[in-house]
């Protein structure tokens, strides 16, 4: 599957080994809600998103103590550790020497050119990538006032004119984002920069709200992007632990098939026909024991004869529920790669599904191995 339009094509840029941009995968990222300060705290949720999924780590670096933790969080972290920095230059020098694998800093905001000029030096000996981000919600403003009506521009003038800093200075290793809380404000500043320059961009939805809404918001405004090309890593940004970030964006990737790993989970809208009480427990438990799969797997878990069969039959497997038994116990089907393998009372029907898919990704993984 390919997204609707060809990929915007882009310089590439590394943060440590995970490319950014040019050719490389859509990447995954999501910033830990810790006080960094306190190390053994900030490396423990990296490591659970790391298992989650995530790809590379943004902290918070606010002070000199937050600073200082960053040489053993950078050290023993599984993933690249980007360093989220404001106003402060020296902060920003301390983080490069920590050994940081990206910077998160907007040249513009941290006074003369001078101190730019040494941030960008230390920078350039370690080739760490900075990434200018403009958030609508704090423009400067100038560039408010210049397009009052018109936040895409601004947003865009003002990440140009920070990018124009780095380039003065002969820097290359950027990427951009351009975040609004407003989902159509944050796809036309991007769809408007697209053209305007061949940095890869950081996409995201900010301050997008708790789960439910800010989910949609996430889904609709990511999501569209990278359906049109552009794009080359992003963050949801959740009002919760930042795992539901990770897992919200691998979601995201799998349904623009933009990532081919893990459960490709199908089941059908409940309705007047379900044939089950227990439909939505039966569905939550497949997606419970199946979601840890690493190997793409369609199952489906279908709630009548409708549209149950074909469904489970167009999966790598599934289950339609509907029908009674000689004995009018209610029956279903279970299917494997479109066959029928065996008709079975109900009770017995998802047991035997997760069975036999955790089966169908063992099988995988030896044909891949």
């Amino acid at each position: 599957m390919q997204s609707l339009y060809p990929r915007r094509k882009t310089k590439q840029i590394y943060i440590r080994n995970i490319p950014i941009g040019g050719d490389g995968p859509v990447s995954i990222q999501s910033m830990c809600t810790t006080d960094t300060r306190n190390v053994e705290e900030t490396l423990t949720q990296i490591r659970t998103l790391a298992v989650a999924g995530c790809q590379i780590v943004r902290v918070a670096v606010p002070d000199n103590e937050a600073a200082e933790a960053l040489p053993i969080i950078v050290k023993e972290s599984l993933i690249p550790v980007v360093a989220d920095i404001h106003f402060d230059w020296r902060l920003a020098i301390k983080a490069i020497e920590a050994g940081v694998d990206g910077l998160r800093l907007n040249p513009g905001n941290i006074g003369r050119k001078e101190r730019v000029q040494e941030v960008v030096a230390a920078a350039r000996e370690r080739v760490i990538p900075i990434r200018v981000g403009v958030n609508a919600g704090s423009l400067e403003k100038d560039k408010a006032e210049k397009f009052p009506d018109d936040t895409p521009r601004a947003m865009v003038e003002s990440a140009l004119y920070h990018v124009s800093i780095l380039e003065s200075l002969g820097y290359d290793q950027i990427k951009i984002s351009l975040k609004a809380s407003d989902v159509m404000t944050m796809i036309a500043a991007y769809r408007l920069m697209a053209d305007k320059c061949d940095y890869p961009f950081h996409l995201g939805v900010t301050e997008a709200g708790p789960p439910g809404s800010g989910s949609v918001k996430s889904s609709i405004g990511i999501g569209t992007l990278l359906a049109e090309g552009i794009g080359d890593t992003i963050r949801v940004s959740l009002t919760a632990d930042p795992v539901k970030e990770v897992e919200l964006g691998k979601q995201i990737l799998r349904a623009l098939g933009l990532r081919k790993d893990g459960l490709n989970l199908i089941s059908c809208p409940t309705c007047g026909r379900i044939a089950t009480k227990n439909f939505e427990e039966w569905v939550q438990r497949v997606e419970r024991e199946l979601d840890s799969l690493d190997l793409p797997i369609t199952v489906a878990v279908m709630g009548c004869v409708v549209n149950g069969p074909g469904e489970s039959e167009h999966a790598d497997i599934g289950v339609s529920f509907g029908g009674l038994g000689p004995d009018g116990v209610p029956v279903g089907i279970l299917v494997k790669k479109g066959n029928i393998l065996r008709k079975l009372p109900e009770d017995q029907l998802i047991p035997a599904l997760i069975e036999e898919a955790k089966l169908l990704a063992k099988e995988k993984q030896h044909q891949t191995a």
